[in-house]
């Protein structure tokens, strides 16, 4: 994995910076300086938080999942901004310090439900080839309808892409945001 830049290489824009916290002072979206950051262009901004918004609230599909789906995307593409964001949302909708922590790690290392374990497969496959093998599909449809499943992957790959965002343009976490987590001590 390359390494990636410790300091912003894309300042968050100072107007920008300050509107968002605003927008962000009273909810558990701590997304300043991506927002902040993404502002230099108003497209990729308008878009990418479109977009973004529209998948974590108004989706269809159960956000405990969604949100194993996000952070394991993230995980994947060692993206700290995304996973910390994340562990916030994902603890908010569910899931535990333990199962966050096990979502870094390959998934035959955990006792995940067949259904958890298939969209963990899914996100792997679309990190590592951009497409979901038949085998990862069938178990797939075993547990989800079309439109789940093309929710499921629209959420992974749109995070994907916020991800590859992120740590090209070197946007660091926000403050209280946690960073990569450590092993349960269970």
């Amino acid at each position: 994995m390359s390494s990636r830049p410790s300091t912003p290489r894309v300042e968050p824009l100072p107007s920008a910076l300050e509107a968002a916290k605003e927008a962000m002072k009273d909810s558990v979206v701590n997304a300043i300086n991506v927002t902040a950051t993404l502002a230099h262009n108003e497209m990729v901004s308008t878009g990418v938080g479109r977009f973004s918004r529209q998948l974590l609230f108004k989706g269809s599909v159960d956000p405990r999942l969604r949100e194993m789906v996000i952070l394991r995307m993230g995980w994947n593409c060692q993206s700290v901004y995304e996973f910390g964001q994340h562990t916030l949302f994902g603890i908010e909708v569910g899931l535990t310090e333990s199962e966050i922590y096990w979502l870094t790690r390959p998934s035959g290392n955990f006792l995940w439900e067949e259904d958890e374990g298939a969209l963990l497969a899914m996100v792997d496959d679309l990190y590592a080839d951009d497409c979901v093998t038949d085998s990862t599909w069938a178990q797939l449809n075993s547990h989800f309808s079309v439109s789940d499943i093309l929710e499921f992957m629209a959420s992974a790959l749109q995070y994907r892409l916020v991800s590859g965002l992120l740590n090209s343009c070197g946007v660091q976490r926000d403050q209280g945001v946690p960073g990569w987590p450590t092993a349960p001590k269970d």
